[in-house]
C-alpha cells in the first residue's frame, strides 16, 4: 500500500498550518482523496504544496496558483505535475519541463534562459518565423477548446471555508456557511455557525431558525441548545430560553454558562429554590474547571 500523509503531517513536515494546507485543496492545487477523518496526501502532493508555499512568499495568492496548476493539470492530462518546475518569473507563473517552458495560465510557450522570457517558435516553424498578426510573446498553444470544469466544493469544505473566514471576513464567512447549507440543509456545524454570526450581528429571528435547524440534525448538540437559550432570552421568550438552557445542561452537565443563565432566569421568575440549585452547580463546575 502506498503511503500517504494527513493534513496535520503535511503541515509539520512543511512547517505551514493545516487550514494552509486545506485552503491549497480548496483552491485545485491538487486532488486530494477524502475519508471521514481526512485527507490523504502523497509524496508528490507534499511536493506541490512545497512549491505553492514558496510561490506564495512571493505575493502569488492561492487561487491564482490554483488556477495556473488546474491549468498545467488539463495540459498535461495523466502526468504529475510533480515532475513539472514551477516557479514565478517576471510577475509570471511558468512551467518547466526539460526545454520547454511555458505560461500555465495561458498556454503561451516562453524562453527565459538568461533573461526577459521571450516567445519560443511555434512547434513546426522555421525558426525565428513569427505568426502574423500575433503580438509578442502571445503564441497561445493551449486548446480552449478543452475546458475542464471548476473544483467543486463540497460542504465539508464550505463549512471549513467559512471557520477560516470568520475572523476577518464574517460577511464571506456567512456567504460560506450559506453555500454549505445549499449543498447539504441539515448540516448541522453549518446552521450553527451561521447562527451564531447572525445573532451577533443582531439578526435574532433568522438565528434562532438556524440554531433550531442545528438541534433538529444534531439533537443532543448542548452548544446549539444553548445559544438556542440565549437568542430567545434576547428576544424575551424567556420561558423557551429556560426549556433551552435545561436541554443544553441534559446534554452536558458540565455547561457552567447554561446553569448560570438558568439561575439568573430562575431567580427573576421568582423560583428561589431552582436558582439556588443552577447556582451551586455553576459554582461547583467553576471550581473544578
Amino acid at each position: 500500500m502506498v503511503d500517504t500523509y494527513r493534513t496535520r503531517e503535511v503541515a509539520d513536515l512543511l512547517g505551514i498550518t493545516p487550514a494552509r494546507v486545506r485552503r491549497f485543496v480548496r483552491a485545485g492545487l491538487l486532488d486530494a482523496p477524502r475519508d471521514s477523518r481526512g485527507y490523504h496526501f502523497s509524496f508528490q502532493d507534499l511536493v506541490l504544496i512545497r512549491t505553492a508555499t514558496e510561490l506564495e512568499a512571493e505575493d502569488l495568492s492561492a487561487a491564482e496558483i490554483g488556477k495556473a496548476l488546474r491549468e498545467l493539470r488539463r495540459q498535461l492530462p495523466g502526468r504529475p505535475l510533480s515532475a513539472v518546475r514551477v516557479s514565478s518569473e517576471t510577475g509570471h507563473l511558468v512551467a518547466r519541463e526539460g526545454e520547454s517552458a511555458w505560461e500555465p495560465a495561458s498556454g503561451q510557450y516562453v524562453l527565459g534562459f538568461g533573461g526577459d522570457l521571450q516567445p519560443q517558435p511555434r512547434p513546426g516553424s522555421e525558426p525565428g518565423a513569427a505568426e502574423p498578426g500575433v503580438p509578442e510573446r502571445s503564441i497561445g498553444l493551449a486548446d480552449p477548446r478543452r475546458r475542464e470544469p471548476e473544483h467543486e466544493q463540497g460542504p465539508a469544505e464550505w463549512f471549513e471555508i467559512g471557520c477560516e473566514l470568520e475572523t476577518g471576513s464574517p460577511a464571506e464567512a456567512r456567504a460560506a456557511y450559506s453555500r454549505a447549507l445549499e449543498l447539504a440543509p441539515a448540516h448541522p456545524g453549518a446552521h450553527l455557525n451561521l447562527g451564531r454570526l447572525l445573532h451577533e450581528e443582531g439578526s435574532l429571528t433568522a438565528a434562532e431558525g438556524h440554531y433550531r435547524a442545528a438541534l433538529a440534525s444534531e439533537p443532543g448538540s448542548a452548544t446549539a441548545a444553548f445559544n438556542l437559550g440565549v437568542v430567545l432570552e434576547d428576544l424575551g421568550k424567556v420561558e423557551r430560553a429556560v426549556e433551552a438552557y435545561l436541554r443544553a445542561v441534559a446534554s452536558d452537565p458540565e455547561l457552567a454558562d447554561a446553569h448560570y443563565n438558568l439561575s439568573r432566569l430562575y431567580e427573576a421568575m421568582g423560583d428561589r429554590s431552582a436558582a439556588l440549585r443552577h447556582l451551586r452547580s455553576y459554582s461547583l463546575i467553576s471550581k473544578t474547571s
